[in-house]
């Protein structure tokens, strides 16, 4: 049993949180559901087994993140970084350019061209999917994993003038996968 991927993913997402929301030097709590937690720790647990998991991993990320406190939720655990960790991963991430630039494009908003052009300009390995269904019209992701390893569904939104308003969620692959867009 390894951490890294399961520290990267809440690193990953504390980073796209202060992107979006400013970096204010709190706490941070994110839901996850035992599923995804699961997925990210390389195997299956019943959710008291994730407790203890979670206690091993609060006590491993101690030096990193401070001591992170987690509770149980419905189907899962939200856990809470404190404010060290937050300021930890502000320090840290500031060279991941790829997200900078996809939360600023979406924040402007951009249309759909542009927003698939930030990912293309990351990396020539990009696949684009139209999956055109009800929630999204593209699935994108880099097969080597670099700049990172989730996957991106685009969807559109008409604005009132009329544009279209590109918008993204992001999924590690077995969410993904599981949710069977």
């Amino acid at each position: 049993m390894t951490f890294e991927r399961l520290e990267k993913n809440i690193s990953d997402n504390i980073y796209e949180a202060q992107l979006k929301l400013g970096y204010d030097n709190r706490p941070m709590s994110l839901n996850y559901t035992n599923a995804t937690l699961c997925h990210l720790i390389g195997k299956d647990y019943t959710t008291d087994e994730m407790a203890e998991i979670l206690e091993k991993f609060a006590e491993e990320m101690t030096k990193k993140l401070g001591k992170i406190a987690f509770h149980s939720i419905k189907d899962g655990f939200c856990i809470t970084i404190p404010a060290e960790g937050t300021a930890y991963v502000h320090t840290q991430s500031r060279e991941h350019e790829f997200m900078a630039k996809l939360v600023e494009t979406v924040r402007c908003h951009a249309d759909t061209e542009k927003v698939l052009a930030v990912f293309k300009e990351a990396s020539e390995n990009t696949s684009i999917t139209e999956l055109n269904n009800e929630e999204f019209r593209y699935l994108i992701y880099f097969p080597d994993k670099k700049p990172d390893e989730y996957y991106y569904c685009v969807s559109e939104e008409e604005e009132i003038d009329g544009s279209i308003h590109a918008s993204y969620h992001r999924f590690i692959r077995e969410d993904y996968e599981e949710l069977g867009f």
